[in-house]
């Protein structure tokens, strides 16, 4: 290896973040040319992870590294989301988990490279692609060792569990976490209800807020919300909520009158 392919390498893993993926088209971007990877990885600087991406050799990497490349280096609009965001901020440490989904959201359209989906994480990885918000409402930055990724703020999450019932999410357990959420910060939980694109969504969202009185929900103003008009189903053969006009599981309608 010359002196300027060695010093070169050098320079690539000092800002390499440790933990993390980098796509061959990032690195092409900051002079690495396929020559030079595939140069790297047969001299035991690189790991492959798939067509079009590496890790440093001995990294160890999960998939908060492979969404940091993610969005980063393809500037993808993906992020956790939903119950495995809450269960990130540490919402969801009451309930009982086994092997739990690790569920991304994204932009409609949005689809992930193939070293991404075809890569073993340890854990099982969704995809949900929706319109639910605007990509950047509600999103936090959350630190991993010296890079950060992009998830859901526990309000955002909750409106995605909430999305997700009761096809892949039953609405008693997400009923459990929003009881958890004791101090959500009114104000976004405000901005989120004006952007929400799902009426059923909303109304799920208040009718749960207003019968499990939590203590933020007097400082919103549904008024300025449009919960739409008419009745809407949840599940077919259950009962009538009758102010949100939603149909429930029995059961689930029952709990939340007491």
């Amino acid at each position: 290896m010359n002196l300027e392919t060695r010093s070169k390498i050098q320079q690539l893993l000092a800002n390499w973040p440790n933990g993390t993926v980098f796509t061959s088209t990032a690195l092409k971007k900051q002079g690495y040319s396929d020559f030079l990877l595939y140069h790297y990885r047969k001299s035991g600087w690189l790991t492959g992870m798939g067509r079009g991406a590496f890790a440093k050799a001995g990294d160890v990497v999960d998939w908060r590294g492979g969404l940091f490349a993610l969005q980063e280096q393809l500037k993808l609009p993906v992020h956790l989301g939903g119950k495995s965001a809450l269960t990130y901020h540490g919402a969801a440490h009451f309930l009982k988990l086994g092997s739990e989904t690790t569920t991304f959201f994204a932009s409609p359209g949005t689809r992930l490279p193939s070293w991404f989906t075809n890569y073993d994480w340890k854990v099982k990885v969704t995809l949900t692609t929706t319109n639910l918000f605007p990509s950047d409402v509600g999103l936090a930055a959350e630190t991993v060792g010296n890079f950060s990724i992009r998830i859901s703020s526990r309000e955002r999450a909750m409106f995605e569990t909430l999305y997700l019932a009761p096809k892949s999410q039953s609405l008693s357990e997400a009923r459990l976490l929003m009881a958890g959420l004791t101090n959500l910060r009114p104000g976004l939980l405000q901005q989120l209800l004006e952007s929400c694109s799902s009426v059923k969504v909303k109304r799920l969202f208040m009718l749960f807020a207003d019968e499990l009185k939590l203590s933020w929900v007097k400082k919103l103003e549904p008024e300025k919300v449009d919960f739409g008009t008419g009745d809407r189903t949840i599940v077919k053969g259950g009962k009538l909520h009758p102010k949100y006009r939603l149909t429930l599981p029995a059961d689930l309608f029952d709990e939340s009158a007491r």
